[in-house]
Protein backbone atom coordinates (compact mmCIF):
# COMPACT_ATOMS: atom_id res chain seq x y z
CA UNK A 1 0.00 0.00 0.00
CA UNK A 2 2.76 2.26 1.06
CA UNK A 3 4.56 2.02 -2.41
CA UNK A 4 1.31 2.52 -4.67
CA UNK A 5 0.54 5.76 -2.65
CA UNK A 6 4.74 6.18 -3.32
CA UNK A 7 3.70 5.93 -6.79
CA UNK A 8 0.88 7.82 -6.94
CA UNK A 9 2.70 10.80 -5.10
CA UNK A 10 5.15 11.21 -8.12
CA UNK A 11 2.50 10.57 -11.10
CA UNK A 12 1.05 14.06 -9.09
CA UNK A 13 4.25 15.58 -9.37
CA UNK A 14 4.94 15.27 -12.59
CA UNK A 15 1.69 16.38 -13.74
CA UNK A 16 1.93 19.11 -11.23
CA UNK A 17 5.32 19.83 -13.12
CA UNK A 18 3.82 20.01 -16.74
CA UNK A 19 1.53 22.32 -15.94
CA UNK A 20 3.60 24.73 -14.68
CA UNK A 21 5.60 24.68 -17.89
CA UNK A 22 3.00 24.98 -19.97
CA UNK A 23 1.15 28.03 -17.65
CA UNK A 24 4.15 30.14 -18.49
CA UNK A 25 4.52 29.12 -21.72
CA UNK A 26 1.21 29.96 -22.49
CA UNK A 27 1.14 33.54 -20.60
CA UNK A 28 4.34 34.56 -23.10
CA UNK A 29 3.39 36.38 -26.88
CA UNK A 30 1.67 34.85 -29.40
CA UNK A 31 4.54 34.59 -31.37
CA UNK A 32 6.67 32.84 -28.98
CA UNK A 33 3.71 30.40 -27.83
CA UNK A 34 3.31 29.52 -31.34
CA UNK A 35 6.65 28.98 -32.23
CA UNK A 36 6.78 26.47 -29.56
CA UNK A 37 3.41 24.74 -30.18
CA UNK A 38 4.91 21.94 -31.49
CA UNK A 39 7.27 21.00 -28.00
CA UNK A 40 3.92 22.20 -25.71
CA UNK A 41 1.78 19.74 -27.36
CA UNK A 42 4.13 16.78 -26.82
CA UNK A 43 4.82 17.99 -22.98
CA UNK A 44 0.83 18.33 -22.54
CA UNK A 45 0.55 14.12 -23.59
CA UNK A 46 -0.07 12.49 -20.55
CA UNK A 47 1.20 8.65 -21.03
CA UNK A 48 0.11 7.84 -17.24
CA UNK A 49 -2.01 4.60 -17.21
CA UNK A 50 -5.43 4.50 -15.12
CA UNK A 51 -4.58 2.67 -11.83
CA UNK A 52 -4.84 -0.70 -12.00
CA UNK A 53 -7.38 -2.97 -10.38
CA UNK A 54 -5.79 -5.78 -8.21
CA UNK A 55 -7.40 -9.16 -7.91
CA UNK A 56 -9.46 -9.04 -5.11
CA UNK A 57 -10.13 -5.32 -4.89
CA UNK A 58 -13.93 -6.05 -5.42
CA UNK A 59 -16.04 -6.52 -1.92
CA UNK A 60 -17.27 -10.24 -2.03
CA UNK A 61 -20.86 -9.14 -1.55
CA UNK A 62 -22.10 -12.45 -1.77
CA UNK A 63 -19.87 -14.21 0.70
CA UNK A 64 -20.36 -11.22 3.31
CA UNK A 65 -24.25 -10.52 2.95
CA UNK A 66 -25.32 -13.74 1.78
CA UNK A 67 -27.70 -15.62 4.99
CA UNK A 68 -25.76 -13.37 7.02
CA UNK A 69 -28.16 -13.95 10.24
CA UNK A 70 -27.58 -17.41 10.20
CA UNK A 71 -23.86 -17.39 9.49
CA UNK A 72 -23.79 -14.78 12.72
CA UNK A 73 -26.02 -17.53 14.52
CA UNK A 74 -23.48 -20.26 13.09
CA UNK A 75 -20.54 -18.37 14.83
CA UNK A 76 -22.03 -17.92 18.02
CA UNK A 77 -22.13 -21.61 18.36
CA UNK A 78 -18.11 -21.75 19.15
CA UNK A 79 -18.60 -18.92 21.94
CA UNK A 80 -21.97 -19.94 23.76
CA UNK A 81 -22.77 -22.99 25.44
CA UNK A 82 -26.02 -24.71 26.49
CA UNK A 83 -27.24 -26.49 29.61
CA UNK A 84 -30.26 -28.74 28.99
CA UNK A 85 -31.00 -28.34 32.74
CA UNK A 86 -30.20 -25.41 35.26
CA UNK A 87 -30.56 -25.54 39.54
CA UNK A 88 -33.40 -23.30 40.78
CA UNK A 89 -32.03 -21.36 43.24
CA UNK A 90 -35.59 -20.82 45.19
CA UNK A 91 -35.04 -24.04 46.27
CA UNK A 92 -31.56 -24.53 47.44
CA UNK A 93 -31.14 -25.45 50.92
CA UNK A 94 -29.03 -22.38 53.00
CA UNK A 95 -26.16 -24.33 53.30
CA UNK A 96 -25.71 -24.54 49.06
CA UNK A 97 -23.84 -22.23 47.20
CA UNK A 98 -24.64 -22.45 43.13
CA UNK A 99 -22.31 -20.71 40.53
CA UNK A 100 -23.32 -18.03 38.70
CA UNK A 101 -24.67 -19.77 35.48
CA UNK A 102 -26.87 -22.27 37.79
CA UNK A 103 -24.77 -25.34 36.41
CA UNK A 104 -22.96 -26.09 39.54
CA UNK A 105 -23.89 -26.86 43.47
CA UNK A 106 -21.15 -26.70 46.37
CA UNK A 107 -22.03 -27.90 49.80
CA UNK A 108 -20.74 -24.70 52.25
CA UNK A 109 -20.52 -24.81 56.17
CA UNK A 110 -21.86 -21.82 56.06
CA UNK A 111 -25.85 -20.99 56.41
CA UNK A 112 -27.40 -18.76 54.53
CA UNK A 113 -29.64 -16.18 54.93
CA UNK A 114 -32.41 -17.40 52.37
CA UNK A 115 -36.28 -16.87 52.50
CA UNK A 116 -38.06 -19.07 54.08
CA UNK A 117 -40.36 -19.73 51.02
CA UNK A 118 -42.55 -23.46 50.74
CA UNK A 119 -39.99 -24.82 47.49
CA UNK A 120 -36.98 -24.55 49.37
CA UNK A 121 -35.40 -27.49 51.13
CA UNK A 122 -34.55 -26.41 54.75
CA UNK A 123 -33.14 -29.74 56.32
CA UNK A 124 -31.60 -31.82 53.63
CA UNK A 125 -28.89 -30.19 51.67
CA UNK A 126 -30.73 -30.51 47.96
CA UNK A 127 -31.78 -28.51 45.18
CA UNK A 128 -34.14 -28.48 42.24
CA UNK A 129 -33.98 -28.15 38.82
CA UNK A 130 -35.85 -24.91 37.26
CA UNK A 131 -37.68 -27.09 34.68
CA UNK A 132 -40.09 -29.68 35.92
CA UNK A 133 -41.76 -32.21 33.45
CA UNK A 134 -45.00 -34.03 32.10
CA UNK A 135 -44.06 -35.69 29.05
CA UNK A 136 -41.21 -36.64 26.84
CA UNK A 137 -37.49 -38.13 26.63
CA UNK A 138 -34.88 -35.85 28.80
CA UNK A 139 -31.39 -36.23 29.21
CA UNK A 140 -28.56 -34.20 30.94
CA UNK A 141 -25.04 -35.20 32.72
CA UNK A 142 -23.67 -34.06 35.89
CA UNK A 143 -20.11 -34.14 36.54
CA UNK A 144 -19.39 -35.84 40.15
CA UNK A 145 -15.71 -36.26 40.26
CA UNK A 146 -14.05 -38.49 42.77
CA UNK A 147 -17.08 -36.85 45.66
CA UNK A 148 -17.55 -40.32 48.04
CA UNK A 149 -21.13 -38.81 48.69
CA UNK A 150 -23.83 -37.17 46.76
CA UNK A 151 -27.58 -37.92 45.26
CA UNK A 152 -28.90 -37.53 41.59
CA UNK A 153 -32.17 -38.19 39.92
CA UNK A 154 -35.53 -36.78 39.59
CA UNK A 155 -38.53 -36.10 42.42
CA UNK A 156 -42.14 -35.50 42.26
CA UNK A 157 -42.58 -32.00 42.96
CA UNK A 158 -45.07 -32.78 46.23
CA UNK A 159 -42.34 -34.14 47.72
CA UNK A 160 -41.42 -32.97 51.46
CA UNK A 161 -38.79 -30.67 51.92
CA UNK A 162 -39.32 -29.10 55.30
CA UNK A 163 -38.08 -31.75 57.47
CA UNK A 164 -36.36 -35.39 57.07
CA UNK A 165 -36.19 -37.00 53.92
CA UNK A 166 -36.35 -41.08 52.35
CA UNK A 167 -35.28 -41.04 49.22
CA UNK A 168 -37.41 -44.18 47.92
CA UNK A 169 -39.65 -44.07 44.75
CA UNK A 170 -42.78 -44.48 47.56
CA UNK A 171 -41.66 -41.58 48.78
CA UNK A 172 -41.36 -39.66 45.29
CA UNK A 173 -37.65 -39.91 44.75
CA UNK A 174 -36.11 -42.05 41.87
CA UNK A 175 -32.54 -41.13 42.90
CA UNK A 176 -29.00 -42.87 42.10
CA UNK A 177 -27.25 -42.50 45.72
CA UNK A 178 -23.33 -43.35 46.31
CA UNK A 179 -21.87 -42.81 50.06
CA UNK A 180 -18.69 -43.53 51.53
CA UNK A 181 -16.43 -43.19 48.21
CA UNK A 182 -18.01 -46.40 46.88
CA UNK A 183 -21.08 -47.88 47.95
CA UNK A 184 -24.02 -46.92 45.13
CA UNK A 185 -27.79 -47.21 45.62
CA UNK A 186 -30.65 -46.20 44.69
CA UNK A 187 -32.66 -45.83 47.43
CA UNK A 188 -31.72 -45.98 51.26
CA UNK A 189 -32.74 -49.41 52.14
CA UNK A 190 -31.82 -51.36 49.16
CA UNK A 191 -28.71 -53.22 48.56
CA UNK A 192 -25.74 -51.70 47.06
CA UNK A 193 -25.16 -51.83 43.45
CA UNK A 194 -22.12 -53.27 41.84
CA UNK A 195 -20.41 -50.96 39.35
CA UNK A 196 -17.16 -51.80 36.93
CA UNK A 197 -15.46 -48.64 37.86
CA UNK A 198 -16.11 -45.13 39.91
CA UNK A 199 -18.10 -43.21 37.51
CA UNK A 200 -16.73 -39.48 37.30
CA UNK A 201 -19.69 -38.47 35.75
CA UNK A 202 -23.77 -39.38 35.40
CA UNK A 203 -25.93 -39.41 32.62
CA UNK A 204 -29.19 -39.32 33.69
CA UNK A 205 -32.00 -40.32 31.53
CA UNK A 206 -36.19 -39.72 32.01
CA UNK A 207 -38.75 -41.13 29.71
CA UNK A 208 -41.55 -39.69 31.40
CA UNK A 209 -44.10 -40.90 28.91
CA UNK A 210 -42.55 -45.12 29.69
CA UNK A 211 -42.12 -44.04 33.36
CA UNK A 212 -38.26 -44.85 33.34
CA UNK A 213 -35.83 -43.26 34.96
CA UNK A 214 -32.01 -44.50 33.79
CA UNK A 215 -28.29 -43.42 35.31
CA UNK A 216 -25.21 -44.50 33.07
CA UNK A 217 -21.24 -44.21 33.33
CA UNK A 218 -20.88 -41.39 30.71
CA UNK A 219 -17.43 -42.83 30.59
CA UNK A 220 -18.42 -45.51 28.56
CA UNK A 221 -22.25 -45.41 28.31
CA UNK A 222 -22.78 -48.68 30.50
CA UNK A 223 -26.18 -48.75 32.44
CA UNK A 224 -26.15 -48.52 35.93
CA UNK A 225 -29.76 -48.67 36.56
CA UNK A 226 -33.24 -47.86 35.21
CA UNK A 227 -36.34 -47.14 37.45
CA UNK A 228 -39.60 -48.21 36.57
CA UNK A 229 -42.59 -46.48 37.83
CA UNK A 230 -45.47 -44.74 36.82
CA UNK A 231 -45.46 -40.79 36.72
CA UNK A 232 -48.50 -39.11 38.45
CA UNK A 233 -47.39 -35.21 38.39
CA UNK A 234 -44.91 -32.96 37.34
CA UNK A 235 -40.82 -34.32 38.13
CA UNK A 236 -37.91 -32.46 38.72
CA UNK A 237 -34.47 -32.86 38.09
CA UNK A 238 -32.75 -33.50 41.63
CA UNK A 239 -29.10 -33.04 42.96
CA UNK A 240 -27.46 -33.01 46.53
CA UNK A 241 -23.65 -32.54 46.95
CA UNK A 242 -24.18 -33.65 50.62
CA UNK A 243 -22.24 -33.03 53.78
CA UNK A 244 -18.68 -32.03 53.55
CA UNK A 245 -17.75 -34.53 56.09
CA UNK A 246 -14.39 -32.09 57.31
CA UNK A 247 -13.00 -31.87 53.86
CA UNK A 248 -13.69 -35.71 52.69
CA UNK A 249 -16.19 -34.82 50.30
CA UNK A 250 -15.28 -31.44 49.12
CA UNK A 251 -16.10 -30.45 45.27
CA UNK A 252 -19.09 -29.44 43.51
CA UNK A 253 -21.77 -31.06 41.72
CA UNK A 254 -21.64 -29.92 38.10
CA UNK A 255 -24.13 -30.20 34.85
CA UNK A 256 -22.39 -30.53 31.65
CA UNK A 257 -23.05 -28.13 28.98
CA UNK A 258 -24.03 -30.50 25.55
CA UNK A 259 -22.35 -29.06 22.15
CA UNK A 260 -24.60 -27.15 20.06
CA UNK A 261 -24.82 -28.13 16.02
CA UNK A 262 -26.19 -26.51 12.98
CA UNK A 263 -28.19 -29.23 10.63
CA UNK A 264 -29.00 -27.39 6.90
CA UNK A 265 -32.27 -29.40 5.45
CA UNK A 266 -32.92 -28.91 1.98
CA UNK A 267 -36.31 -27.22 1.10
CA UNK A 268 -36.96 -29.83 -1.67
Amino acid sequence: MNEKIENITRHISTLTDKSTAIEKVMDAEDTSFLKSYKNIKERAQCTLQDPELLSGALIDVAKHLGNLKFRVWEKMLGMVQYTPVVLDPNTAAPWLSLSDDLTTVSFTDTKHKCPDNSERFSKCVNVLGSEGFTSGKHTWEVKVGNKSAWDIGVVEESISRKGDITCSPESGFWVLMLRDGDEYRVAEVTDLLTLKRKPHSIRVQLDYDRGKVSFFDSSDMSLIYTFTDIFTERVFPFFSPYLNNDGINDGPLQICPVKVSVTVMSSH
